[in-house]
């Protein structure tokens, strides 16, 4: 599917919603969309990895980790997985490491930075559920759209 998010915000102002830009590209693939599955945590990875051994079917997994910049929440492990799982991609609200691998994975990955410690495994948090962040209200079933330009969210496919 072949898109730029200037050209959906263009075509479709009234329908786009734009995420604040406060995420970098991490992934091997700065290009990617799907409808999303929404999961929230607090530094802890282990319903990440749970979600990402499912199948992903070109999906985004939007993690809303609080914005914390204590741990990481996804590293070059996960990322394999999300690619071999079929996960389009993946927008982390909080941190990634394992920087030099994860550009190597042709999976979109966009997270506010990169920090070494890894996450807790204890399983707490919520998949399924609606939450805010950058601006953006982020709930099963929207769209996301991510180019090097940004990322934008809509409640339904656009192309």
């Amino acid at each position: 599917m072949e898109f730029t998010t200037a050209d959906l915000c263009d075509g479709y102002p009234e329908l786009v919603q734009v995420v604040q830009p406060l995420f970098r590209e991490y992934g091997g693939a700065p290009h990617f969309s799907g409808l999303i599955q929404t999961l929230q945590v607090h530094e802890d990875n282990a319903l990440v990895r749970k979600i990402l051994e499912s199948e992903g079917h070109g999906r985004v997994l939007v993690v809303d980790g609080g914005g914390s910049l204590n741990c990481a929440l996804v590293g070059g492990k996960l990322a394999q997985l999300a690619q071999s799982s079929g996960w389009s991609g993946l927008l982390i609200n909080g941190c990634v490491r394992d920087r030099q691998e994860l550009a190597l994975v042709p999976v979109g990955i966009r997270a506010l930075h990169t920090v070494p410690m890894r996450s807790a495994k204890a399983g707490t948090g919520s998949a399924g559920v609606s939450f805010s962040f950058a601006g953006v209200d982020f709930a099963p079933g929207k769209v996301l759209y991510a180019d090097a330009d940004g990322i934008l969210l809509a409640d339904r496919p656009l192309t």
